[in-house]
């Protein structure tokens, strides 16, 4: 039974995929072992496919028929990929797992129980992430708005709360995802679609907690972003995001004024080290304001705690 949800309550464990192949061939056998733990609950798993080229679809389809695979005839990135796995989901609760993700073979039944509190929207993992051969505990995130911009951080491990729960393994709750809108598009191809769902869910008075019982390892060398991309490109990226969070998401008049002051502080500093990732990440934010002001004019229909009172839980 899924805590306080009935006993013919479904689970669903979705997995967006992207040229994912030698990662679902090694991780996905552990999240159908993982199901096991769940004897009295329905459950399936979704695989969305991200229009890879490199075989997944047919891999699966081959070795893993108990696996439903959605698949994607135009590549499009993280947000839209996940969004389409939780629209097509059967469960009241939703476990997102990336393919660079191998849980514990227990890591299911410590999450349940805490979706008995209807204000409860997700629950983050404890991330084993898998780092140049060291494991470093992560899942639990804090920030603060500093300097015009979110500074959010990896928090430690014993605290209850989590201002986001990583969109790689965590677990959702659909009814208030879908009231909220998913992850949002403006952000793809990735970096911060996770970050901006949890601010959103904190300012319409929703909370995300972390369960550090809750294990999975993260081997985050091997994940495609970290292969596929350039890192000027991904620092680009992430920069782009960090300036259409806030223009999304800030309504604070003081934090507003704050970025608008220091973002020529940040284009000088950035300039005089030749980092011109920051440069590159303001230019692509311009052909996507009027997509963000959009955006910020409908989630603030929702809120009703104001950033300071989020960032009140983290510091």
């Amino acid at each position: 039974m899924i805590g306080n949800m009935g006993k013919d309550s479904k689970l669903s464990i979705v997995i967006p995929n992207f040229n994912g192949r030698y990662l679902l061939e090694r991780n996905l056998p552990a999240v159908i072992e993982a199901i096991s733990y769940l004897p009295r609950a329905t459950s399936q798993i979704i695989v969305v496919d991200d229009a890879s080229t490199d075989g997944s679809v047919a891999f699966l389809k081959k070795n893993f028929p108990e696996v439903q695979v959605i698949v994607k005839k135009k590549n499009e990135g993280f947000s839209s990929t996940v969004n389409l796995g939780v629209k097509k989901a059967g469960g009241e609760l939703v476990v997102l797992l990336n393919t660079d993700v191998k849980p514990e073979v227990d890591f299911l039944p410590p999450l349940i129980p805490h979706f008995s509190d209807s204000k409860v929207f997700a629950v983050g993992m404890l991330d084993k992430s898998v780092e140049k051969g060291k494991i470093v505990l992560r899942g639990r995130g804090v920030g603060d708005f500093k300097r015009g911009f979110l500074i959010h951080r990896r928090g430690g491990i014993k605290g209850k709360y989590t201002l986001w729960a990583s969109g790689g393994s965590s677990v959702f709750k659909r009814k208030i995802w879908l009231k909220l809108g998913g992850l949002d598009r403006i952000y793809d191809p990735f970096y911060g679609e996770d970050l901006d769902l949890g601010y959103r869910a904190w300012k319409a008075g929703y909370t995300i907690l972390f369960e550090p019982k809750s294990k999975v390892f993260h081997f985050h060398e091997e994940g495609v972003i970290k292969k596929g991309f350039s890192e000027f490109y991904k620092r680009s990226i992430a920069f782009r995001n960090q300036v259409l969070f806030v223009l999304k998401n800030i309504t604070d008049p003081k934090m507003l004024l704050s970025f608008f002051l220091f973002f020529p502080y940040h284009l000088l500093n950035t300039a005089l080290k030749l980092d011109f990732a920051f440069w590159v990440g303001s230019l692509m934010v311009i052909p996507k304001i009027s997509q963000a002001l959009k955006a910020r004019r409908k989630v603030k229909k929702l809120f009703v705690l104001s950033d300071k009172e989020v960032f009140a839980n983290f510091r």
